[in-house]
Formats: C-alpha cells, structure tokens, sequence
C-alpha cells in the first residue's frame, strides 16, 4: 500500500486530492498549517483507515522536517508527495508596484516566497532523501498556478513563487529520475474553492466566470483528478511536465 503526504490538505485542492488518493487505496497524512478543525474534517471524510494529521507552517524549516518525520512515522513510509499548502493572492497578500510601501512590499513579497517557494522546496527534499535511503519509487506533485505564465500584477510574489515552483519540479525531475522519482506539476487556473466563494459570488464572479470560454471556473476535484493521474505509477512518463488546468482561458504559446 502507497502512503502520500498532501499538505494544505485541510480545504480545497488539497481535501480533493486526499480524498481521492484514499479512494484509490493509499493512506493519506493530511497537513495543515493553522486550521486543525479542518484538518480533522478531511481526515474524516477520506476512505479507507489507518491516515494521520500533521500541522505546522511548513515556511519553518524545522518545522517542515518534523511534519516529514511525522507523516513517515505515522504512515510507516511515504512514497506520494503533493505540495499544495501555499499563500493565495487576496486582500491581505496584495503588493502591486505601484500602491504599496517599501516595508509592505518586502513583508509581503518575502513571506508568499518562503510559503509558495522554499516551503515545498524542503518538503521536497526531505521526502526524496527518504525515498532515496529507502531505495524506493516515488512520485512529487507540485500544484502551480496558470498566474506563472500570464502574471500576477497586484500579488506578483505570487507568480514569481509559482514560476520557480514549476521550475524546481522540472530540475528536480531530471535530478531525481536515476532514483526512480517522478515529478511533476499542475498549473490551475481560477478554482472555486471554499475561500474563494465570496469572490464567486461578488460582482467580480461574473468576470471570473468568462475568463473561460466555458463559462464557469474550475473545480477542486477536477484538479484532484488530474493529480491522481499524476502521482500514478502508469505516469511516471510525464515526469517534468506542468499541466494546464485553466479551461482554456490562458493559452500558452
């Protein structure tokens, strides 16, 4: 049985994948950062038993080792990781250039890099070090942002974090391929997730919504659904890709 680690697995994205990874038989550590009652949600919801919560703002690089250790500790191993605990563009995360202060600006743009960059970065490595010592298989997911390629201009810390995230997964995936690892990223457009709602509901929903000529956004389970397709064994192929997963509403060229 395959054990994965899914951080920011308390909502969203991160609840979709765990729950399907639990679906497709695998024993999941469901991370959180600071909202344990969620945490505690997930893990109710997955299937099957024998899954663990972990928390702690993985920014930390202490911090980080010990949710590592465990999540390896209480599955047994870990052989799947999805990176997709992160700091989302919103009213508290804003720096656009030209309105914010020099002291904002540096706070701000500083701490969605050490979240969205260097926080997945050490989860990386921890887990692919303990893959390697095991001399096992493995698989990373990485959850990106179709804001790496068309910009972020009032959270550009944002897209820069998300640019180098798809970045790391594909030198880390020629890195890592001698020893059997897989890595790979999914680029999501706009995601109705459960923090995005009043922004649905609010006059820019109708905007958001035509971004994509479907008509609608994404929703977290088809992003899920993409990752399981990811951390597979039949997938090990697509190592170094970045999947597009915005309806078409940003095309790359």
């Amino acid at each position: 049985m395959r054990c994965a680690l899914v951080t920011g697995a308390s909502r969203g994205i991160g609840r979709a994948t765990a729950i399907a990874l639990s679906e497709r038989g695998e024993r999941v550590a469901v991370h959180y950062a600071s909202r344990r009652a969620d945490g505690e949600e997930t893990v109710s919801l997955l299937h099957g038993e024998g899954h663990v919560l972990v928390g702690g703002d993985l920014s930390d690089p202490e911090t980080a080792r010990r949710v590592v250790e465990q999540a390896e500790a209480g599955l047994g191993q870990l052989d799947v990781l999805v990176n997709n605990a992160g700091l989302a563009p919103g009213a508290n995360t804003e720096h656009r250039v030209d309105e914010v202060d020099y002291e904002t600006w540096q706070q701000r743009f500083t701490r969605m890099i050490d979240v969205d960059l260097t926080a997945p970065a050490n989860v990386s490595y921890l887990v692919a070090r303990s893959l390697i010592a095991r001399g096992a298989p493995g698989v990373i997911v990485n959850v990106g942002s179709r804001g790496a390629f068309r910009g972020e201009p009032d959270t550009p810390a944002y897209a820069a974090a998300k640019a180098g995230l798809h970045a790391l997964g594909q030198s880390l995936a020629v890195a890592l391929a001698p020893h059997d690892i897989a890595v790979a990223s999914v680029a999501p457009g706009f995601v109705a997730t459960e923090r995005q709602q009043p922004k649905l509901a609010s006059a820019a929903g109708e905007d958001l919504r035509a971004q994509s000529p479907f008509g609608r956004v994404g929703t977290a389970d088809e992003i899920a659904a993409a990752i399981l397709y990811l951390t597979s064994p039949q997938a090990q192929w697509a190592s170094g890709t970045i999947l597009d997963l915005n309806g078409a509403s940003h095309l790359r060229t």
